[in-house]
């Protein structure tokens, strides 16, 4: 019972981990640069949603669009100001990780200037924190909806990407840039397209996880922004699939050691396989041997 348990824990909070998770590999597979600045668009994704459903007084669910359009349209807003200035100038992807993480520390303290350092919460209906009858483990409303919610978000991404037009374009100028604007692909376009699905991804993962512990906070992003590293590592950088089974790893990790008395460790574990998949396998699980992205 115990394990069933926990696996159906590590279902839903890995769910989470994914979703978040695909915002930093879309980046990195088509930009090749790490944005730094995801997990604050994150945590502004779960401001969006609470300010909605309590300022606004929106459902929940116009709550989680809310939230999901305005980080994706912050997302379009990062990259206008910490990537496409130093993309013309052709700057090192080094100095384009700096800037992104030079604009994260302005989200969060706009955040803090805004919602003050206080905790925030959900108005959250009582039927939501219900446990579903008729299961043998314990699991609510609230986190079986989050778990259904990320998958859908995750395949329809896939598929996206996959069968659509705009999807091949932009795997096309993933793939190499130049050529693709040789063909007439309007490149600058779909780089503000890439950074509005992330952003997009970011805000449903931040309301997802503000609405799973109903809590928002200015420093939440910074619990997962490691995760999220170590994740896309893991299923290697850029590989959409590996950021969902790394995602699910993770939490499977993160909720066995809290099942065995290490919570205080978690976050030190999650860094010390981080470090172990460097050494033993840094391509990751998913990834090649030779890649054509630093």
């Amino acid at each position: 019972m115990t394990f069933l348990q926990q696996t159906i824990n590590a279902l839903w909070l890995g769910s989470v981990y994914s979703l978040f998770a695909l915002g930093y590999a879309l980046v990195f597979s088509v930009l090749g640069v790490l944005n730094l600045a995801h997990s604050a668009v994150f945590m502004w994704g779960a401001y969006l949603g609470w300010f909605a459903a309590t300022r606004l007084s929106l459902p929940l669910p116009l709550a989680g669009l809310v939230a999901v359009l305005g980080a994706g349209i912050l997302g379009v807003l990062l990259d206008m100001l910490a990537f496409a200035p130093l993309r013309k100038r052709e700057a090192p992807r080094i100095s384009q990780l700096i800037s992104s993480m030079g604009v994260a520390l302005v989200l969060v303290r706009l955040a803090q200037i805004a919602f003050s350092a206080q905790p925030q919460y959900f108005p959250m209906d009582a039927y939501l924190s219900q446990t579903i009858p008729l299961l043998p483990v314990k699991i609510t409303v609230i986190q079986a909806a989050i778990f259904v919610i990320a998958i859908l978000l995750m395949i329809v991404l896939g598929l996206a990407i996959r069968y659509t037009r705009q999807g091949r374009a932009m795997r096309a100028v993933a793939f190499d840039s130049q050529t693709a604007a040789l063909f007439g692909v309007p490149v600058e376009i779909y780089y503000r397209s890439v950074f509005f699905i992330s952003g997009a991804l970011a805000g449903a993962a931040g309301m997802l996880y503000g609405l799973a512990f109903n809590n928002v906070l200015p420093f939440m992003g910074d619990s997962v922004a490691l995760k999220g590293l170590t994740i896309i590592v893991l299923g290697g950088l850029g590989n959409i699939e590996g950021a969902v089974i790394g995602g699910f790893v993770v939490a499977a990790l993160e909720v066995a050691s809290i099942a065995f008395g290490g919570s205080t460790y978690r976050d030190a574990i999650i860094f010390l396989l981080l470090i172990l998949v460097l050494l033993i396998r840094p391509q990751g699980l998913l990834g090649v041997k030779k890649t054509t992205k630093v």
